[in-house]
């Protein structure tokens, strides 16, 4: 028989789960003995924090991440023999979510593994609720190219679905390149269009604020800078 796929989230910043990691997602974690994670060191340091500090080596952890090759993917299928439950973690938020532990979830469907989403922090759907925007019809675009050129024509075609639709448009960024992506959004959206950036959510330096382009534009002008801070980005365009 086979065990279960817990899909466990975790903080979006820092490793305290109080205030934002139900305590029954906290108890079925530490139930667990095998996990799949992101990053080995923060996995070992969140497990740790969470209270199995001093239990650590009796674990068996295994690294999914952007670099893990199918192959390795379907070698942890043994992972869930004789009833053996397994976790899987991302660095921080909802596991599988732009995250490449979608492809064990979409593996353990292929094998009838039972898989089980826990509650938890999700940046996506916080800072739709934030924004003001349509929270009945949106979309999640990932992440946009990395490209100036390439992230630029994907971002008018955001702008342009947006207004077609009345949809909200969300995506996000690697943070070093936060500030380019905003600078692309005020110099490509048309002047009416609504912006929001929610950045680190849940943190006690929170930031989320939704303007117009023409506002933001003058913000940029005048100095304004995101930062290297784990960031939503969401627009909203006119008709």
């Amino acid at each position: 028989m086979n065990g279960t796929l817990y899909l466990i989230p975790t903080p979006l910043g820092g490793d305290d789960p109080s205030g934002t990691i139900p305590g029954p997602v906290t108890d079925r974690m530490l139930s667990l003995k095998t996990f799949v994670v992101e990053e080995l060191r923060t996995a070992r340091r969140y497990l740790s924090f969470c209270g199995l500090k001093g239990q650590i080596a009796g674990l068996d952890l295994h690294e999914l991440n952007e670099h893990t090759k199918d192959e390795e993917i379907e070698a942890l299928l043994p992972l869930f023999r004789d009833g053996n439950d397994v976790g899987l973690m991302t660095e921080a938020g909802l596991p599988a979510v732009a995250d490449p532990g979608a492809k064990l979830v979409a593996l353990c469907h292929r094998h009838g593994i039972r898989v089980v989403p826990l509650s938890g922090p999700s940046s996506l759907m916080m800072a739709l609720m934030a924004s003001g925007m349509n929270g009945q019809s949106f979309a999640f675009l990932g992440y946009l190219p990395a490209k100036a050129d390439e992230r630029k024509t994907a971002v008018r075609e955001a702008e342009k679905r947006s207004a077609s639709l009345r949809q909200t448009q969300i995506f996000i960024e690697t943070p070093y390149r936060n500030d380019a992506m905003l600078a692309d959004l005020v110099n490509v959206c048309r002047p009416s269009t609504s912006i929001c950036i929610a950045a680190n959510l849940t943190m006690d330096d929170e930031y989320i604020r939704t303007f117009t382009a023409s506002k933001w534009k003058d913000m940029v002008t005048k100095g304004f800078s995101i930062g290297k801070r784990p960031c939503v980005f969401l627009i909203m365009a006119q008709r």
